[in-house]
């Protein structure tokens, strides 16, 4: 059984969702928002208002969009070289705060079959770059697991990726594999992932639904993740209010706490209709 964090892409990063957070049992955050919060974020109050609830700054989510500023696979070299110099100030910054976990994109989209190993070679120069960055930093770099065309996008290629350093780490989205099983991910990458972005789907295209909404195998991937020895957060990366499913009202924080004790107790997650 895990402790049950939430992604800050669900909410505003302020004292009274600290508060409501606690109270609703969530241990955890990973922080993630828009580039422009990013830059503007007072990490210190955060750090403060994290000690002050008992909410953990589990992880940092490296922006990612808008690809067009921000893709270290681009073949674009000046591109590559802006978001080195974006990412290396962040972690800098987050890791001043004990953060230690850095959630990375190894692309943008979409990606060309033509370009896609010249793309491969620049991203994986620069995930062994940033590897080094946050190791000086007493961090790691978690490679996330993508949908579609991106870079990541199987099993095999995000173990291509994370080979190229034996410091890098993963992130294990639930929601982003189109061609692979996600339990498969588990059982071949396991003893690399030190996060999880928890969400469902319906193996289409990625969803961010609420485990229970979509057809993951949440009893599978959660035995899975046991027996490889996963100690981290149960980290939910899900919108407060859908684009794509309809309810019949926007979840609330206690939704993440009673979704993830059913998982854990091998019972089906109540639905929100």
């Amino acid at each position: 059984m895990y402790k049950v964090g939430l992604s800050s892409s669900a909410f505003s990063l302020d004292e009274a969702t600290f508060k409501r957070l606690a109270e609703s049992g969530i241990e955890a955050t990973e922080l993630s928002m828009p580039l422009d919060a990013h830059l503007s974020l007072n990490h210190k109050e955060v750090l403060e208002l994290s000690q002050r609830y008992g909410v953990k700054l589990w992880s940092y989510h490296l922006p990612f969009f808008p690809f067009k500023k921000i893709d270290i696979s681009s073949l674009d070299p000046e591109l590559r070289k802006n978001a080195i110099e974006l990412y290396s100030t962040l972690i800098a910054k987050a890791a001043d705060i004990g953060i230690d976990k850095f959630v990375l994109h190894p692309s943008g989209e979409p990606i060309a079959d033509e370009d896609r190993e010249e793309r491969i070679k620049y991203s994986m120069q620069n995930i062994d770059f940033l590897a080094e960055l946050a190791h000086r930093h007493g961090a790691r770099i978690a490679v996330e697991d993508l949908p579609r065309s991106c870079i990541g996008s199987t099993v095999d290629e995000l173990a291509r990726l994370v080979s190229v350093n034996d410091k890098l780490r993963v992130c294990f989205d639930t929601n982003h594999l189109l061609k692979d099983d996600p339990v498969d991910l588990v059982k071949t990458l396991g003893d690399r992932i030190i996060t999880l972005h928890v969400s469902d789907y319906d193996f289409i295209d990625e969803r961010h639904w609420l485990p229970g909404e979509g057809l993951n195998d949440w009893s599978g991937i959660y035995k899975s993740l046991c027996e490889v020895g996963y100690n981290g957060i149960w980290m939910y990366e899900v919108p407060l209010r859908s684009k794509t499913i309809t309810r019949s009202r926007d979840l609330a924080f206690t939704d993440f706490y009673n979704n993830a004790h059913a998982i854990f107790e091998d019972k089906t997650p109540e639905r929100i209709y």
